[in-house]
């Protein structure tokens, strides 16, 4: 007797071939059989006219601190996430000393803006080893699997003591030896890889440079040589990709023998560039050196509102005399008192956090119900203000305080230079790109890209109007098999006999990533900006559901991956 069956649903397999209506036979968490299926089972679901695909895997997350208190790793796992790596872009909470702990919160507060306070609170810190590290992950039952990666800012920092802190510290020939022994012993213990930063856009928030920022080769070297002996992981990086950087993590990767990962976008002071990293990475692998760069599928964009930690008033005294009314409340008063809103208009301060909001108008668009992700650049909040005759602070004020004063505006940063999103297609079609900029869990009350894997199966394959779409067996191969097979998790990512029964059922008519909102639920009450999808019917990890219609089961399969996963025999 098989455990499930889901009978007749639109299986797109993970694999990149094409559809196909068939039933899916899944035993002891294994898939078993696809096609026609007989014989009973303990339970059946009806997929007709739904679509049947594999869990999603997203390699680049940081639920780092997330991930020790929250069972239910949200919101990834209500887009359909069954495996999700973090440890990214080089920074992380192990090693770490005991008392040391503050300086790993201030670099991922100010890297990838999580609330200190809800990680100190959140957090217990115990463990200081990296193996100690991934014990404590495993000791939590969770709805999806995790793994980590070992992070450079953190290596640094507990081999070198404060002068790992400054990047341009030059580690000593002892030091880069208990650089590689600790990365040895990380990856033994089961990290999925290696992660560091080369971009001045990482800060910690008192200010300081990611600590990897400036790496020397011999730096890199030593990780490399842990990793070839180790014969494990991936060597990921983040990168503002100057002259030369491309070339030194190559020589990284290829004295590794290791898989290189790098992050690759279009960002407005160098909007070509991505194209020569681009180049780099084919030239690379026509080397025989495994790299793939890690795209977007959307614009990524920072979130403006009243709630939001980008709120467009909030140096304005007038504003902050009301900033403690509740929400709704506070939007009725900015409708409502005439000289109050003359004050946020007409008085408002000319300072570098106003001075970045007249540019941002420029390029903000109002994230109404449709939930565009792809506006005209003839939308943008300025233009329209123009064309209406008034100022655009004012037309700013109307919007964010009509109704409940929940509304959103996005100001695409990156990745829409050119006002749409051909170049984004350009980079998902690209043969050695795979999806890997969500950063889940991160950048929490101003960026809200978790929902990306949704994104690719509403926007792609069904929604776009400027330009054209995607495949959908193409997205999906993308997203799940790509993103699994470059971190070595080889049992996953295809829905095949043999392979884990990680599943997702989707309502792809019905299918929405959900309005972006505001929660106040991270320790102490630190808010987040999450979207709650719509269409997701069943998603299953290891077979065993947990989640239906949006809500979960009750149901903890995940587990913490050590290592690489063979492949099925």
């Amino acid at each position: 007797m098989h455990d499930l069956v889901i009978k007749n649903g639109t299986v797109v397999d993970g694999s990149g071939g094409p559809r196909m209506v068939a039933d899916v036979a899944v035993s002891n968490g294994i898939v078993t059989d696809v096609g026609q299926v007989d014989g009973p089972a303990r339970r059946t679901i009806d997929a007709e006219d739904q679509l049947v695909l594999p869990g999603w895997v997203d390699i680049h997350t940081h639920y780092d601190g997330q991930a020790t208190w929250d069972p239910d790793v949200t919101p990834s796992s209500w887009h359909g996430v069954t495996t999700a790596v973090f440890g990214n872009c080089g920074v992380g909470f192990a090693p770490v000393r005991r008392g040391t702990e503050e300086f790993l919160i201030n670099l991922m507060e100010g890297v990838e803006d999580i609330p200190g306070t809800a990680l100190a609170e959140g957090i217990d810190f115990s463990w200081e080893s990296f193996p100690e590290y991934l014990d404590a992950l495993e000791t939590l039952p969770r709805v999806l699997d995790i793994g980590a990666q070992i992070p450079h800012g953190a290596l640094r920092f507990y081999v070198m003591g404060e002068r790992g802190a400054v990047h341009d510290e030059i580690p000593t020939d002892v030091e880069l030896r208990e650089f590689g022994r600790l990365v040895r012993e990380a990856l033994d213990a089961g990290a999925l890889g290696f992660t560091t930063s080369r971009t001045i856009k990482h800060k910690a928030a008192d200010g300081r440079f990611t600590p990897s920022l400036s790496a020397t080769d011999p730096e890199l070297a030593a990780v490399a040589e842990a990793m070839r002996a180790a014969e494990a992981g991936v060597l990921e990086a983040n990168s503002d990709f100057e002259p030369g950087d491309f070339e030194r993590l190559r020589q990284a990767a290829e004295l590794s023998g290791r898989p290189l990962s790098v992050l690759l976008l279009q960002v407005d002071n160098a909007p070509e560039r991505w194209k020569t990293t681009r180049d780099e990475i084919h030239a690379a692998n026509a080397d025989g050196v495994e790299v793939t760069g890690q795209v977007g599928c959307r614009p990524i964009g920072v979130m403006l509102g009243l709630d939001a930690t980008v709120n467009p008033f909030r140096t304005n005294p007038a504003y902050q005399a009301i900033a403690h009314l509740p929400l709704a409340d506070r939007a009725a008063r900015l409708r409502s008192d005439r000289a109050l809103r003359e004050a946020l208009v007409d008085g408002r301060p000319h300072d570098a956090h106003t001075a970045w909001m007249d540019y941002a108008f420029t390029r903000a668009h109002e994230l109404g119900p449709t939930l565009d992700y792809e506006p005209d650049p003839a939308s943008a909040l300025a233009k329209r203000a123009a064309a209406a005759g008034v100022d655009p602070w004012q037309l700013a004020l109307d919007t964010l305080a009509a109704g409940d004063g929940s509304t959103l505006l996005l100001y695409p940063f990156e990745n829409y230079y050119n006002g749409d999103l051909e170049d984004i297609r350009s980079m998902l079609l690209d043969p050695y790109t795979v999806c890997g900029i969500g950063d889940a869990g991160a950048h929490v009350a101003t960026i809200c890209d978790a929902s990306y894997p949704t994104f690719l199966l509403t926007h792609w394959t069904r929604d776009r109007t400027r330009g054209e779409h995607l495949p959908l067996e193409f997205v999906v191969n993308k997203q799940a098999r790509r993103t699994a097979e470059t971190y070595g998790l080889l049992d996953r990512g295809l829905i095949r006999p043999g392979y884990r029964a990680d599943l997702n059922v989707v309502d792809h008519a019905a299918l929405s990533v959900g309005r972006p909102h505001l929660r106040f639920d991270l320790p102490t009450g630190g808010k987040r900006l999450v979207q709650k999808p719509v269409g997701y019917r069943h998603t299953f990890v290891l077979g065993t559901e947990t989640l239906c219609d949006g809500e979960f089961t009750g149901a903890r399969p995940g587990r913490l991956v050590r290592g690489a996963q063979p492949r099925p025999v």
